[in-house]
């Protein structure tokens, strides 16, 4: 059996925390409140991005990148898309 990627890994916790109670999961919790509310921090942290980078902070910008990937993966499980799919560019 092959291993799986650290992407896949992420993306199967994140799935199986969807539905867990918001009081312990963060990913339950930013579900719970909606596509806004998943929207807002996707926007929170492309912008948190661009500031690390303009500001020549590589870390922040690693640190940065990694929390906007993290939640571009919530929009894409809650939408129902794999993220191989979403790389590949293929509409399901």
């Amino acid at each position: 059996m092959a291993e799986r990627s650290i992407l896949d890994r992420l993306e199967a916790a994140i799935a199986a925390r969807r539905g867990a109670d918001p009081a312990g999961s963060y990913v339950a919790k930013l579900n719970a409140k909606g596509l806004d509310a998943i929207l807002k921090k996707i926007g929170e942290e492309a912008t948190e991005t661009v500031i690390a980078v303009k500001a020549g902070d590589r870390a922040g910008l690693v640190h940065e990148t990694a929390d906007l990937w993290f939640h571009c993966l919530v929009l894409l499980g809650r939408e129902g898309i794999e993220s191989q799919l979403a790389a590949l560019g293929i509409n399901p």
